[in-house]
């Protein structure tokens, strides 16, 4: 259902379906929204109708002089938000609120391909790392958060969350044997500290909602190549850029012994890109217990550009042998939006 400005369905906020909300927090001043991807195809803003001002006065109040961070989380009436807050070049202070669901996602619930929810829940077994990339609103969390969710519910153990700040509340049992602690990274604290402290809580899984630092960087890489499975997200506009800035990062606290350990510990690549009708996803999976595996001989080899080129060769392949759309149940295939 499409949002009408001249009638909302409801007046109160949590009612309306938006993805983004931008507001001036230091004077009175309009408001405005981005919808959310199931109601809009595009990234537009919108005036914020005069029926929620008295809601937007209230949250301007109650953020007034309390955040001590540019990024951190925040509640307001039954939602959970994650805040950005910028001075701008006027002087005007602004916040942008990116809507958390409420709601732990699931694999099953993400609208992703079932083959591929088939191949992502079997990499649960295993260990390594797992990155996925793609621009900002794209999804990335929750997809790692759907992953982290279902493989404590099905595998059991320990997971530990790194994030700054937290945003989905998995915190707590998962399932018959799983149980998850979330842990909210200090603004001036180097995230590859916190990793170090959980990986002596001995987790079977580690999701880091973000590599910032060399330092994080190697530890990841070490976590993964040491009996866990690492989930993290990167900012990036290919499995090509988010793998390339890892391994720079890690270069520059391991010199070059980073590609021989991304090699080894890397399990999946994705790259996803968010449409009206669920998530796209492109990606790349690695060959248990095979040194020999061409991706990671790419990586190892600092051909990581090449991997693009790998996964359009195996989609031709698999299309000329056995058919046009054969090769989207195979490694390095694209979902189709909507497709189960």
């Amino acid at each position: 259902m499409f949002f009408n400005e001249s009638n909302p369905a409801s007046d109160k906020l949590r009612d309306l379906a938006f993805m983004d909300l931008y507001l001036r927090i230091d004077h009175p001043a309009p408001a405005r929204f981005r919808c959310a991807a199931r109601d809009y195809t595009n990234n537009w803003t919108r005036l914020l109708p005069e029926i929620y001002k008295n809601e937007i006065e209230i949250i301007a109040n109650q953020m007034r002089g309390q955040i001590d961070s540019p990024d951190t989380s925040f509640e307001y009436d039954g939602m959970r938000f994650r805040l950005s807050y910028q001075r701008l070049a006027n002087g005007e202070d602004w916040v942008v609120l990116r809507r958390i669901s409420a709601k732990v996602p699931k694999l099953e619930d993400l609208n992703i391909a079932q083959h591929i929810c088939t191949h992502l829940r079997r990499m649960g077994q295993r260990d390594g790392l797992i990155v996925i990339s793609g621009a900002t609103g794209n999804g990335k969390t929750t997809t790692a958060f759907g992953l982290l969710n279902d493989y404590l519910q099905n595998f059991g153990g320990v997971g530990i969350t790194i994030e700054d700040p937290v945003e989905y509340a998995l915190n707590g049992p998962i399932g018959e044997y799983g149980y998850c602690y979330q842990v909210q990274v200090n603004k001036d604290e180097d995230w590859a500290s916190p990793l170090k402290r959980a990986l002596r809580w001995t987790p079977r899984f580690l999701l880091v909602g973000e590599v910032r630092t060399p330092r994080a960087a190697e530890q990841i890489l070490r976590a993964a190549t040491t009996g866990h499975m690492v989930i993290t997200t990167i900012h990036a506009g290919s499995i090509e850029e988010s793998l390339m800035g890892l391994m720079h990062l890690a270069e520059q606290s391991m010199g070059t012994s980073a590609n021989y350990m991304l090699a080894q510990a890397l399990t999946a690549g994705i790259h996803q890109t968010l449409s009206v009708t669920g998530p796209f996803l492109r990606y790349v999976m690695t060959e248990e217990n095979n040194n020999g595996d061409p991706v990671r001989s790419l990586v190892r080899e600092n051909r990581v550009g090449m991997i693009n080129t790998y996964i359009d060769k195996q989609i031709a392949r698999m299309n000329t042998v056995h058919g046009s759309g054969t090769a989207q149940s195979m490694q390095g295939a694209q979902t189709l939006p909507g497709r189960k």
